[in-house]
């Protein structure tokens, strides 16, 4: 039977006994959960999910290990991941190392033996809310006291954008993107690439001129983490831009856009997160099943007078999921097209903006 030792107390005073894995810190974090029964590497090196603890609600994680080739980042800032049972032997030829092992290179604190199918429904019903990952000596109002003194930080963006504009080449490239990193996927990227452009990845803090003088063929916002009304500089960037380059907006990209325009977005009750969700593209009727991970969505009642039309809608709570403006050949979805692992059902979205970029020439 594996040692108890390690507590995860919520703002509540709810508190939950575990066993620790990867890095042994403690953390305060906004607590989340993720529906996905695969991609748990993509997960927490999602730069989205920086400073918050991630709990899995499929009960079993870490039994196929780590692979190089699979990373959405370089340098994760999940603040910490919460699952039932902890698989230390991995059964997978690909694999390179344990999930523990890339959480304690990380500085990622990991607790299993928790009953998360209790801690999601409670997610679920009450809403987000912060939690400390601790020793289990600390009482829990200790515990609570620290997190009372944390401050809830609102500066996400600006540590997990790139420091410096890097590149990303294919073969025999048709188009030229500069996509602004507010905390960009690999993935992205690469299904950029695969579609024929190759990417200029910038910092989120780089101006509407600099990016002229790059001469892109089109732009790209990206996701990331924390509140959009934070990130100021890209907001002012699609301002500035809108309407001489074709732009393409993807998870925080999307809030971005619509504050641009004007729109207001606000902070969802627990988020969307997992692999499973039905979206329905109002353009054709079609349904797609869709990859997320968000806790903000676009106020629709906002978006009048803005110039942005509803595209996509999610089936389960009816929140805006997708919007375009096309006499600025602009759009954006909430959800993630390019997700790896998930759903393929939205890739279409990256030959739209290549098609936005050829008529743009």
């Amino acid at each position: 039977m594996r040692k108890h030792n390690r507590k995860l107390v919520l703002e509540d005073g709810t508190w939950f006994i575990g066993t620790g894995f990867g890095a042994w810190t403690d953390r305060v974090c906004e607590l989340v959960f993720n529906t996905s029964m695969a991609g748990y590497q993509e997960i927490v090196s999602d730069l989205s999910y920086t400073d918050q603890a991630v709990v899995m609600t499929y009960p079993l994680i870490g039994n196929y290990g780590i692979t190089d080739e699979d990373y959405e980042c370089r340098n994760p800032g999940t603040g910490g991941l919460i699952v039932h049972d902890y698989n230390d032997a991995p059964s997978n030829f690909r694999y390179t190392k344990t999930l523990s092992e890339f959480l304690e290179e990380n500085g990622i604190p990991g607790i299993s033996g928790i009953d998360t199918r209790q801690l999601t429904r409670k997610i679920r019903d009450e809403g987000t809310q912060r939690a400390l990952i601790t020793s289990p000596d600390i009482p829990v109002e200790e515990a609570l006291e620290i997190i009372r003194n944390t401050p809830v930080p609102h500066d996400g963006v600006s540590r997990v954008s790139c420091r410096k504009r890097w590149y990303s080449r294919t073969a025999n490239p048709r188009f030229q993107v500069a996509a602004i990193d507010c905390g960009i996927k690999l993935n992205i990227i690469r299904s950029l690439n695969r579609f024929g452009c190759n990417v200029t990845v910038v910092p989120y803090h780089t101006t509407a001129e600099e990016i002229r003088f790059m001469k892109p063929d089109g732009i790209f916002i990206s996701n990331g983490p924390g509140d959009p009304v934070d990130v100021q500089p890209v907001i002012e960037t699609i301002r500035s831009l809108r309407g001489e380059y074709p732009i393409f907006g993807i998870c925080l990209g999307h809030q971005l856009i619509s504050l641009a325009y004007g729109a207001e977005t606000y902070k969802l009750k627990f988020g969307h997160r997992g692999g499973n969700h039905p979206v329905m593209n109002l353009e054709d009727g079609k349904i797609e099943i869709t990859s997320q991970n968000h806790s903000y969505a676009v106020r629709e009642e906002s978006l009048r007078g803005t110039g942005l039309t509803v595209t996509h809608r999610n089936l389960l709570d009816e929140t805006v999921e997708g919007l375009s403006c096309e006499k600025d050949r602009i759009f954006s979805v909430q959800y993630h097209p390019e997700s790896a692992p998930g759903p393929q059902d939205s890739s279409y979205l990256f030959g739209r903006f290549t098609q936005y970029m050829k008529e743009a020439r």
